[in-house]
């Protein structure tokens, strides 16, 4: 039975305010308390966790998309229907935001505490190893390109069935291992709305002047690996052969 598109929006909702609230709150919380932590190692295995998680939790209900990118690759790949598109991003953008205004609300609970980055994605000066802003956009968009090639791949009808949220938790993770240098890894939208808009509440804009480069890499490079994947992997069946029929005489 088809669920509805409400629950379907609930349930992205949800699963994307825990990758937030998961991912991001690790990199707030433990990354390095008090001088050591789980690092970058950890911060990267709880992003992939989040996903698997949730991908087990909701993704008999909504897919389990968690981001705008891999809704819009999924609809590139003919997986997904374009007319949802906007209700699905809405909801994860809003999952997104209300996970960060949670761990704002968490992190300020302190007597010293300072927001600093606040988890958010950036480059150039903001960028945790100083990466330019090309190097920055292309390692997004490729990165964000491979996660939908692994999604596809893994949902793909011909692969094995139940190790889905296994490969793309586990890419998720492999993805942060590589880029939380040099971006502190967004491959999602949703994900950097969320920590920009704390960051600019908090007084400084320069997150949000900079979330431009985390909508447009990781659509970008989903919609690459949606068109390319239809077009290279996906089986497509011939059409039905109609036999013609047989005229009979009296």
């Amino acid at each position: 039975m088809q669920v509805s598109l409400y629950k379907r929006c609930l349930a992205e909702f949800f699963g994307t305010f825990w990758l937030v609230f998961g991912g991001c709150g690790a990199a707030l919380f433990a990354a390095a308390f008090p001088s050591t932590g789980i690092g970058f190692l950890g911060v990267a295995f709880a992003f992939g966790l989040t996903v698997l998680t949730m991908a087990y939790a909701v993704g008999h209900i909504s897919g389990c998309h968690l981001n705008p990118a891999v809704t819009l690759g999924l609809v590139a790949g003919k997986r997904f229907p374009a007319k949802e598109i906007v209700p699905y991003w809405i909801a994860q953008v809003l999952g997104g935001i209300a996970a960060a205004g949670v761990l704002y609300v968490i992190f300020s609970g302190r007597d010293t505490w300072s927001l600093n980055g606040f988890a958010a994605n950036g480059y150039g000066t903001h960028s945790p190893g100083g990466y330019s802003l090309l190097a920055c956009l292309l390692a997004e968009a490729l990165l964000t390109f491979f996660f939908l090639i692994v999604i596809l791949g893994a949902t793909d009808e011909r692969a094995a069935k139940g190790l889905a949220p296994l490969a793309i938790g586990f890419c998720l993770t492999l993805i942060h291992l590589i880029s939380i240098p040099i971006t502190n890894t967004s491959v999602n939208p949703a994900r950097s709305t969320g920590p920009a808009i704390v960051v600019a509440a908090g007084g400084d804009p320069w997150a949000l002047a900079q979330l431009w480069l985390f909508w447009v890499a990781p659509l970008a490079g989903a919609l690459l690996a949606g068109l390319f994947y239809n077009s290279v992997f996906a089986e497509h069946l011939p059409p039905p052969v109609v036999e013609k029929p047989v005229a009979f005489s009296a």
